[in-house]
């Protein structure tokens, strides 16, 4: 028994360290520089799933893919990419944005989110009294609004809100607002708070922001109005090329159509020109309040009642629309939007009860005393031009000193004295010397904290870590393409004009015509128009008589078409005159084809674009080879095969 437990403990010691070796090995290096195997299974494991091209997802061949990245990268270093002043600013402040999600409280922010989700389901409608103040009040200044907040208050609840908005309103010192609906993160935060704490009919007491003093009164609380899901049938108003009326006939048209009882999303697939989402009959995304870039849109949407109503022709900035409501469903639950709101409250005024406690938090782990340093040195150094905005350090500044140390990184009197000079403001309140330099040592402080924590998170951090050196490498990366393959390419002329002669049968206008194609629900119809079309009536004269001013029973489209145009069924014949009827997006076509356009080779301008891209390729292609020629690359083949047996596993 006790030698079976050895062999087991020896067994699985084993196991754990060539485990461990395979991840900390050497896989390959560039020159003398190494890449371990830990990084490339972090890599492959993380993009495997977003890889489309099966052949990548085979460790030989992903291996390929990371080498030819490791050899840019190299080429990069040499180049001095990494020096340019453009890069080293982007870096840094990808590195302050992202550490930001990794400096917070999680059980602050937990509760803030949870707190965001229950006034999200619910929205409230306000109207607000403001005595706009300075951010530093004088006690004077703010004991006045509030005195008078109260009085406002009393009146409020006795006269009416229209009664006192139009006495006190002045849009410059007193706002006096009806504010409508709203939700979470729609108002800064205070003032959210205080009004979701105010019942309906009631006024709040007087509350302050960063603009000054307020009282709200709540007037209703209702139920967030969730999630639509329409489509709709658009008509652009920019479109001149393939519709002759002007748009707002086009649609009154269509609607008549629909009116008539033919089918909506047949409708959308033929006469939509919102190329997105034709196909699909019209179908949008599901969408909720404030979604939406077009108001008008919204609004329309969410009055539709009842799934199936369809609403009458409407104009938003985008053209004509007809919308019909599919489906309709309150606000997500909280366990799908929580992504959203913790990223919502990170950017919100909430943040700073998040930072307050991340603050107290790095006080603790730091050790640094509540106590603050001895500030009398400044104190005495401050004097009134610092309200001005104009006040400096003195000549014989002792900057030098160290004010407080944060672990082994002493912070000096110069940094503090360069911060007050900084952070001071014109107008600024007046307040004792004392107050300033204390409430500026604290500001201070918090920043210094959160500096140093975010300094040294890439060796506390993982995660943190590899995302900011995935940034880095692909910041480099994108420098060292522009400039070798992109726009290398696009000005190279002479080489453009040479690839595609060489290739030119590779760029090519595919068999179209020149046709006018006529749509209607009904096939009896369709024949009437195809005798006409055969007589050789225009469509102005077939539309005047087979439609009228009560019922659309045909719609025409004409234009150059090519086998995948929308209005051609995908076995439509090519050739010229009346062709057969169709049926097609359950309706039935029928089209007159003016010209068949033979299949041509594009000149070199129409095939431009897809000529420089190729020809970026041809050339990265190339590079590539003479990276492997400049840089020597060595596998470890007995790590390649522990790290295949893992990946495989």
């Amino acid at each position: 028994m006790i030698k079976y437990f050895l062999s087991l403990v020896f067994f699985l010691c084993f196991f754990i360290n060539y485990a461990q070796d395979s991840k900390s090995s050497v896989l390959f290096s560039v020159e003398d520089d190494p890449v371990y195997a830990s990084e490339f299974i972090r890599v492959f494991n993380k993009n495997i799933d977003l890889v489309k091209d099966e052949s990548q997802k085979d460790v030989d061949e992903y291996l390929k893919l990371f080498i030819n990245y490791k050899l840019k990268l190299k080429e990069a270093y040499s180049l001095g990419l990494d020096q340019k002043p453009s890069y080293i600013k982007e870096l840094s402040s990808y590195k302050s944005q992202l550490a930001k999600n990794y400096m917070s409280d999680s059980k602050v922010t937990e509760e803030l989110v949870s707190e965001a989700y229950n006034r999200m389901i619910n929205e409230i409608e306000a109207q607000h009294i403001l005595i706009r103040l300075d951010e530093n009040p004088t006690p004077a200044d703010t004991l006045n609004a509030y005195n008078r907040l109260l009085k406002l208050r009393d009146r409020l609840q006795t006269e009416g809100f229209e009664a006192v908005q139009s006495e006190v309103h002045n849009g410059k010192t007193v706002f006096a607002e009806d504010l409508g609906y709203f939700s979470a993160f729609k108002m800064v935060y205070n003032f959210e708070t205080a009004a979701y704490n105010t019942p309906i009919g009631e006024v709040s007491m007087p509350f302050k922001t960063r603009f000054g003093y307020h009282i709200v009164m709540v007037t209703d609380k209702r139920a967030s109005r969730g999630e639509r899901t329409v489509a709709h049938i658009m008509i652009n108003n920019q479109n001149k090329e393939t519709i002759k009326e002007d748009p707002e006939t086009r649609i009154n048209e269509i609607y008549l159509k629909l009116q008539q009882g033919e089918d909506f999303e047949s409708l959308a697939k033929q006469f939509s020109e919102d190329q997105s989402t034709a196909g699909k009959g019209g179908l949008l995304s599901p969408f909720s309040g404030g979604q939406l870039s077009s108001v008008e849109f919204e609004n329309q949407a969410f009055s539709l009642e009842k799934v199936g109503d369809i609403s009458k022709p409407f104009k938003s900035q985008y053209g004509w629309h007809i919308i019909k409501l599919y489906n309709k469903k309150p606000v997500e639950s909280f366990n799908n939007l929580k992504p959203e709101l913790e990223e919502k409250v990170q950017r919100d005024s909430r943040s700073k009860l998040i930072n307050e406690s991340v603050v107290n938090s790095l006080k603790t782990q730091y050790q640094i005393t509540e106590k603050q340093p001895d500030l009398s040195y400044f104190v005495s150094i401050l004097d009134s031009t610092y309200f001005t905005g104009v006040w400096m350090v003195p000549e014989d500044f002792n900057g030098e000193k160290t004010l407080i140390k944060i672990q082994d990184k002493p912070i000096s009197y110069e940094e503090f004295g360069m911060f007050l000079v900084k952070n001071q403001r014109r107008q600024l309140s007046k307040m004792p010397l004392e107050t300033l330099a204390s409430s500026s040592y604290n500001t201070f402080l918090e920043q210094k904290l959160l500096q140093y924590k975010e300094e040294h998170l890439e060796f506390e951090n993982q995660d943190y870590a590899n995302i900011v050196g995935e940034y880095r490498d692909g910041l480099l990366l994108f420098d060292l393409m522009e400039s070798e393959i992109w726009n290398a390419a696009k000005n190279d002329s002479i080489g453009l004009d040479t690839y595609y002669i060489n290739n030119k049968e590779s760029y090519y206008w595919n068999e179209r015509v020149d046709a006018v194609v006529a749509s209607s629900a009904k096939k009896s119809v369709i024949k009437k128009v195809q005798k006409l079309m055969n007589k050789n009536e225009t469509p102005e004269q077939i539309k005047e008589t087979l439609n009228s001013e009560n019922e659309i029973v045909v719609i025409f489209t004409s234009g150059i078409m090519d086998k995948q145009h929308q209005s051609l069924p995908t076995d439509f014949q090519f050739k010229t005159g009346v062709s057969n009827i169709y049926k097609f997006n359950d309706a039935f076509i029928v089209a007159d084809v003016k010209e068949v356009v033979p299949k041509t080779i594009k000149t070199f301008d129409e095939a431009k674009g897809a000529v420089i891209s190729d020809f970026q390729n041809y050339k990265e292609a190339n590079w590539i080879l003479s990276l492997e020629n400049k840089y020597k690359v060595t596998i470890n083949p007995e790590v390649l095969e522990q790290v295949k047996e893992e990946l495989n596993k």
